[in-house]
């Protein structure tokens, strides 16, 4: 076991080194000029400026010397300055986080709460109701697109019944609690102010359940079909000749057996909940990193887009490593 988590530390090693390489291109390579994406017309005229706006972000060296001093930076634990906000875009992704942290957190405890215990009933009971509405849950969760269904929420509960909260992470005219962690229900309680409490998880209701649709669905399909194929497997037949109760079987042999495929995706839907929320969050004015990505890109704030991206990037190494690692102790021959 040591040897094997060993040798995926150093694969991520290296591909978080590859991945440093492709983000730079990708983020310095890109059509658009952004030194004239943040001046106006008017100091976008002016040469003289435009030269030292550009020796002043490093745009005037060659491309091989900024990508070696990105990376001298990186190993001090130094993304850069945001242009657009003029701030050390690792003060910003601290700043915005927390906010993401908390809507994806909250999206993927509801897409397993629900999932996985509808696709194992699914299973368990196939071709009933309870399938179906499975099959309906999963495809209306896969199909529907993030924006359309964030509208159609905000329109019906927010705008319609008027039973839902606007967007925004609290009332405009409440006070944030204060920040130990920046998840405001944790610091909502940790400051003993339940109503603050309250209003903050009524904010996460609409966003989270849209942000965890597409989780949701793809977790119900996948355990429900993972569940059907060990349900075939010889050693059920013989645990049922055995006279073993059938509730026993599906959690004590099938579900266990049935968990890897659901640990893999579920490890992949949370790096992509906490990664991939722009349309939920702009659409909520949730401010976490989704806007400031879109805010990022498209002022083509190039720092702001190497250090966001990198983040994603580290993220998923971190849940592919912990799934690694998650598979190794579900089953021991993958170490062998």
């Amino acid at each position: 076991m040591p040897q094997y988590i060993l040798s995926r530390l150093f694969l991520a090693f290296v591909m978080a080194l590859l991945a440093t390489l492709v983000i730079f291109l990708l983020a310095n390579t890109v059509p658009g000029d952004p030194v004239l994406a943040q001046l106006g017309d008017m100091a976008a005229s002016n040469k003289e400026f435009v030269a030292e706006w550009r020796a002043k972000w490093g745009l005037d060296l060659p491309l091989w010397q900024r990508y070696l001093i990105f990376l001298e930076r990186l190993f001090h634990g130094d993304l850069g300055v945001s242009i657009s906000s003029q701030r050390p875009v690792l003060q910003d992704i601290r700043d915005f986080a927390p906010a993401t942290l908390e809507l994806a957190s909250v999206s993927f405890v509801l897409a397993l709460v629900v999932g996985i215990p509808l696709g194992i009933m699914a299973a368990v009971r196939r071709d009933s109701w309870i399938d179906h509405v499975a099959r309906l849950v999963s495809l209306i969760g896969v199909s529907s697109p993030t924006f359309w269904l964030a509208f159609i929420m905000l329109a019906v509960f927010y705008g319609g019944l008027q039973i839902a909260p606007g967007p925004g992470r609290i009332d405009s005219i409440a006070l944030p609690p204060p920040s130990a962690t920046g998840l405001y229900l944790i610091d909502s309680v940790l400051a003993g102010d339940w109503e603050l409490f309250h209003d903050a998880a009524a904010h996460l209701v609409l966003p989270s359940i849209v942000l965890a649709a597409a989780t949701l669905g793809l977790i119900t399909r996948t355990t429900r079909a993972s569940m059907l194929e060990c349900m075939q497997q010889d050693y059920v037949r013989v645990a049922r000749a055995k006279g073993l109760r059938y509730r026993r079987i599906v959690i004590g042999h099938i579900l266990p057996n049935a968990l890897i495929p659901i640990v893999t995706l579920g490890g992949l839907a949370y790096a992509n909940l906490l990664t991939g929320a722009v349309l939920t969050e702009t659409i909520f004015s949730w401010p976490g990193l989704g806007r400031y990505t879109f805010r990022s890109a498209v002022t083509l704030d190039f720092p702001a887009i190497m250090g966001i991206t990198l983040i994603v990037a580290v993220v998923y190494l971190i849940i592919n490593l912990l799934i690694d690692v998650s598979y190794a102790l579900l089953d021991p021959r993958v170490v062998r």
